[in-house]
């Protein structure tokens, strides 16, 4: 392998999280983003195996073709680049709650064994740690689409034995407790992080480690967990990246930090 070819391949554990969550986006699928991680996931998504997913981001844009990662979800860049801008009860009662959404792409600060998720504060409600950005249209996400994939960086912070606020609904308590709740939506199918890969249990719903990240091991990702991690009997590694996968999402980055600085440009 060539220096050149040697340093095309290298890369951080967000890039490996970033790029084994895009790879997850079927083609063609109507997807709901979320900002940060997940709109970076999807939008190298649409521009590597993907180029037919419909993104739709909460603010009322459907098919947003962003130039760069939009800052948030009222950034001009979305309704600019979409295919139509819809009013957002118009977005959450007629497209979402109507059932026409595929996959939703969620973020989290904490998240529990049954991938409930938690957005709104650290520590107690009325006297916070930290008081985090809040619900938005995360339960309303987790609820309808048709499945949901979380992606967030895992340590013990995160990833608790108990939920500081329940935000989001994940598979509640587990079981058939989504169903017992008539959500329409499968929940949570896969939680991607810098370390690995969970997925829930098909009969219990508890996240169970079911693949490392190159160089990563299994007794890293359980040390990580604030709760005793399932793990499966056979955990593959996730294959690394590709030079394309790379490549693509440093120029995305790049061009996102160079647009981000000089919003003129």
């Amino acid at each position: 392998m060539s220096e050149a070819t040697a340093a095309e391949t290298r890369y951080s554990s967000d890039e490996m999280m970033t790029i084994a969550a895009a790879r997850m986006v079927r083609n063609g699928a109507v997807l709901f983003v979320g900002i940060g991680l997940p709109s970076a996931a999807a939008n190298l998504a649409l521009r590597t195996h993907a180029p037919d997913t419909v993104l739709i981001y909460e603010s009322g844009c459907i098919g947003a073709k962003p130039a760069v990662l939009p800052l948030s979800i009222g950034d001009g860049e979305l309704a600019e680049t979409a295919d139509a801008v819809v009013s957002v009860p118009e977005m959450f009662a007629y497209w979402l709650q109507g059932g026409k959404i595929d996959l939703g792409f969620l973020g989290a600060a904490q998240i529990d064994r049954f991938a409930n998720i938690n957005t709104t504060v650290v520590g107690s409600y009325t006297k916070p740690k930290v008081r985090l950005p809040g619900a938005g249209g995360a339960p309303e996400i987790a609820a309808s689409c048709g499945e949901v994939l979380i992606t967030l960086r895992q340590n013990t912070r995160a990833f608790v034995e108990k939920l500081d606020f329940v935000t989001s609904a994940g598979h509640i308590d587990g079981g058939r407790a989504r169903e017992k709740l008539r959500l329409p939506g499968k929940g949570p199918t896969a939680v991607i992080t810098d370390l690995g890969i969970l997925t829930p249990d098909p009969d219990t719903k508890e996240l169970t480690l079911t693949s490392v990240h190159p160089g990563v091991t299994v007794e890293k990702v359980v040390a990580e967990t604030g709760w005793p991690l399932k793990v499966a009997s056979n955990v593959t590694t996730t294959e690394p990246p590709t030079a394309q996968e790379l490549s693509v999402l440093r120029a995305l980055q790049e061009l996102t930090a160079k647009a981000h600085a000089h919003p003129h440009l």
